[in-house]
């Protein structure tokens, strides 16, 4: 099994070590019931001393704050920052797009090991660590804590990752005789790739993932969201926005090269396995339509991303996925003025 393009259990059990100097930074507070590592809305007793007030009728007088009430001359009470414990979910794309990388590994190895690590970093800050993965079908696991929480979403990312699952959904009803996306326009005679009709086939699976994810990530859990957006559509941007408005939500983009710049000129065979086609990268208008395809998606995604709130940021298939967890763990603190441990 080449692990550039299936993902193993023993891959993402390997990422524990590198996940060990990641901490997720917050910028809203936890809302959990459960004792954790996170300070929260709720005021009680803790670790992290916030003020002293005046004592009302009830207060625990092991908080009373003598040195104040000495110096005042009426009793003060110590308030804390109680620690509450943050889900941690993450939402994958695995759809057929995501099966697939000129470079490096494929967009859905990227994706499996980002959440991986993600998982890891979690439980080792004592959070807990749920998922939504979705690839025509849709994995919910409830946040849950510790070693055992992590090796279940291992399990179902192990599982998601498969390639011949991924893409059992990829084939057109039509044969894939009927595309015109990026690669159409293919000479008479020549076999479409069918990337419209299999890109068609899966419109709007962000959309119901996102419908979903309200039973697995709860207000004030910390969310991140991994996919290539090609399965977004109309509705999608109306329930990113309601999730970051009560989640802190990061997105990753995962893009391979051939969707940044077109490939050097000439003419390239393309198939998904079972179907073939052509591309004429020789021709400056199939060159030119290529470009503008790229850059039109990826400025839609910008602008649903962006316009919700959430951070975005761009992981190729060449990137080293811890390093974009960490870049986008510094981006958050940059804007929490939280520091990043």
């Amino acid at each position: 099994m080449d692990p550039d393009i299936q993902v193993s259990a023993e891959d993402l059990i390997a990422l524990r070590q590198r996940a060990a100097r990641l901490r997720p930074v917050r910028r809203q507070p936890a809302r959990s019931a459960l004792a954790g590592a996170h300070r929260s809305r709720f005021r009680g007793r803790g670790m992290d001393y916030r003020e002293s007030r005046h004592y009302q009728a009830g207060d625990d007088i092991r908080n009373m704050d003598w040195r104040i009430t000495a110096r005042a001359g009426h009793p003060h009470i110590k308030v804390f920052d109680e620690e509450r414990e943050r889900p941690v979910v993450v939402l994958a794309d695995f759809g057929p797009s995501m099966f697939f990388a000129s470079q490096g590994a494929f967009k859905s190895v990227v994706a499996a090991r980002l959440a991986a690590l993600i998982g890891w970093s979690a439980i080792g800050h004592g959070d807990r660590i749920g998922a939504l993965l979705f690839n025509g079908e849709h994995k919910e696991l409830q946040p849950a804590g510790g070693r055992r929480g992590q090796m279940r979403l291992i399990r179902a990312l192990t599982e998601a990752g498969d390639p011949a699952r991924g893409l059992a959904e990829s084939l057109p009803s039509d044969g894939g005789q009927s595309g015109s996306g990026p690669f159409g326009g293919e000479p008479s005679g020549v076999e479409r790739s069918g990337d419209e009709a299999a890109e068609t086939h899966r419109q709007g699976a962000l959309t119901e993932a996102l419908a979903r994810l309200r039973r697995v990530a709860r207000p004030g859990s910390l969310v991140f969201l991994i996919s290539d957006f090609y399965s977004m559509d109309a509705g999608t941007a109306r329930l990113l926005a309601r999730l970051a408005e009560h989640s802190d939500l990061t997105a990753f983009q995962i893009v391979d090269a051939l969707e940044l710049a077109p490939p050097p000129p000439g003419r390239y065979g393309i198939s998904d396995g079972r179907r073939r086609g052509l591309f004429d990268a020789a021709s400056a208008r199939q060159r030119a339509r290529y470009q503008d395809y790229f850059q039109r998606h990826h400025a839609a995604v910008r602008l649903l991303v962006e316009g919700s709130g959430a951070a975005l940021l761009r992981c190729t298939t060449t990137d080293a996925p811890d390093e974009c967890l960490a870049a986008a763990l510094a981006l958050r603190g940059r804007q929490s003025g939280a520091a990043v441990a």
